[in-house]
């Protein structure tokens, strides 16, 4: 597991405070069950071409704050958001809801979380 730096670590866990969060499991069931949400990946976009889950959409962490609005202008929508493995989300998350968001939810286990379970992703 990647050792994260004790600063970083602070803010994502003071993020965490304020925020909801999910599972990869439940957000699967979402998704098989038909759901309707925004599912939100924030990682790098290099990421993000390496593989990522079926059906998302692409709004990196850099510019989410800038672009959330031209690409979700519905601010009580359900976004589920996901990362590499559950912090930048979390952060991402954290801020959206300071931009009047009222249904954002960041996926804990992220996209590394999502493999491991055998889930299936695309690229």
């Amino acid at each position: 597991m990647k050792q994260h730096a004790k600063k970083f670590l602070t803010i994502v866990h003071d993020a965490k405070s304020r925020i909801r969060e999910t599972n990869v499991e439940e957000v699967k069931i979402k998704l098989d069950r038909g759901d309707r949400f925004f599912l939100v990946d924030v990682r790098e976009e290099s990421e993000w071409k390496k593989g990522h889950i079926i059906n998302a959409i692409y709004i990196g962490k850099g510019v989410i704050e800038r672009d959330i609005e031209k690409n979700i202008s519905d601010t009580g929508a359900e976004i589920i958001l996901y990362c590499g493995g559950g912090f930048r989300s979390a952060l991402a998350a954290d801020n959206l809801q300071k931009m009047g968001y009222t249904n954002v939810i960041s996926m804990d286990g992220g996209y590394g979380g999502w493999v491991k379970a055998g889930y299936p992703t695309e690229t």
